[in-house]
């Protein structure tokens, strides 16, 4: 494709999808992979990420044809708004690609980039894998024992955006309807009031949970929990938790079972093979990934609780400076680290660049080029494990070498290269 700002690269061949019911994907040797560096340390995180990538390709006899793609503050530059068509279109087109991080103004200005995207593209699952590289700080006494995957809803839950600010006639419009109309209790206190609404659909949990699942069988996984706060909101995350089960019991057969099979047929033993589905309330499983971290493998669960675990495991394992993420849709995913954009620190050289390195390592993955992708991560954890790492783990270790962003990159390139 070749647009105003945006060219793609001659030397590389756009992934395909194969098979529409699957989302299958035709990856050839030398993809084009669309790129946003993002806001903020983003020019920073970005470039030491496409670095390390293309490290792993090239042991691996392959290669990536990157076509820099704009949104956020670069965008603003090139096209004088946020996020271009021309963006969104690029990724749609091509299918895999990696972001970095993007500002969202708190309290005012345009709603999150992050979202956008992800609801312009229906990438429906936010995946966050959650585990300890040898080396990192951890608050915890074991922070191996976490090996969590997080599949997160992307498009429903309070991250729709469907309120009305308080003060407006249509808040005034929608507590009049609720109280006069849908005989709601008398709970909304008088004055200004801000209203939202909180959609979850049989649809969009159905096929959440399912992308949960076929994870879990696919990976050899043993569990998935479903995580909800159903005790409350019986008919939104409740529902979630039961249209979960329909799913597991009636599109599964003997490979799922659930809990309460788990120990009413199998006396607590679990047949070899096989994923155990079971649920926990959400305010419970912040307690459990800290007091039970072995306990859980994979986690399905709606957009804002998704955010709290995910986070809160993250922190177990060194930080958000180290957690990766993704975005998967229909055949089509867009990699993005956790952490934000810290604009304080943009353009320094100075920050880790390790979850955008990691993210991309998630983006491998989903590539097919598994073998790629362990060298990554393999690097990153010789790297660090090394005491070789950026100012936020050097402070935090004895004895440790500092390095820039850029150097901290070219200090995994080499392990990968000792490593193939």
């Amino acid at each position: 494709m070749s647009t105003n700002h945006i060219s793609a690269p001659e030397d590389g061949t756009r992934i395909t999808l194969v098979d529409e019911e699957t989302g299958e994907l035709n990856v050839p040797d030398t993809p084009i992979i669309p790129i946003i560096y993002g806001d903020g340390i983003g020019t920073d995180v970005g470039p030491a990420a496409q670095t390390v990538l293309d490290a792993a390709a090239e042991a691996t006899d392959r290669s990536i044809a990157w076509m820099r793609v704009y949104a956020g503050e670069s965008a603003r530059e090139k096209y004088d708004e946020n996020l271009p068509q021309e963006t969104v279109d690029a990724i749609r087109e091509h299918r895999v690609a990696i972001k970095g991080p993007l500002t969202t103004p708190v309290g005012a200005g345009f709603r999150s980039l992050n979202v956008a995207l992800r609801k312009k593209l229906d990438l429906f699952a936010n995946v966050r894998p959650t585990y300890h590289l040898e080396g990192v700080p951890s608050p915890v006494k074991d922070p191996g024992q976490m090996d969590m995957v997080t599949f997160r809803e992307n498009t429903e839950d309070v991250y729709a955006g469907i309120e009305w600010e308080a003060g407006t006639d249509e808040s005034e419009q929608v507590r009049t309807y609720l109280e006069d109309e849908m005989d709601v209790p008398d709970v909304i206190h008088d004055g200004p009031v801000g209203i939202g609404v909180k959609p979850i659909s049989e649809f969009g949990s159905k096929r959440l949970i399912r992308e949960a699942i076929d994870y879990a069988v696919a990976n050899e996984r043993d569990s998935v929990t479903l995580v909800h706060k159903g005790n409350i909101m019986k008919f939104t995350e409740g529902a979630f938790r039961d249209w979960g089960y329909e799913v597991a019991e009636e599109e599964y057969g003997e490979n799922v079972i659930t809990e309460d099979q788990l120990w009413d047929e199998y006396d607590g033993e679990q047949p070899a093979g096989t994923v155990v589905v079971n649920d926990r309330i959400a305010d419970n499983m912040l307690q459990q990934i800290l007091t039970r971290t072995d306990e859980y493998s994979v986690i399905a669960t709606m957009n804002l609780n998704g955010d709290y675990m995910s986070d809160a495991a993250g922190a177990q394992i060194g930080g958000l400076g180290i957690a990766p993420g993704i975005n998967r849709g229909h055949g089509r995913c867009l990699a993005e680290p956790v952490h934000g954009s810290a604009p304080k620190y943009a353009g320094e050289d100075k920050v880790n660049p390790t979850a955008m390195i990691l993210s991309g390592r998630e983006m491998l993955e989903y590539l097919g080029w598994n073998d790629a992708a362990d060298l990554v991560r393999d690097a990153v954890e010789e790297t660090i494990s090394a005491g070789t790492v950026t100012y936020d783990l050097h402070r935090q270790i004895e004895g440790g070498e500092k390095l820039s962003t850029s150097e901290f990159a070219d200090t995994v390139v080499e392990n990968i290269h000792d490593l193939a």
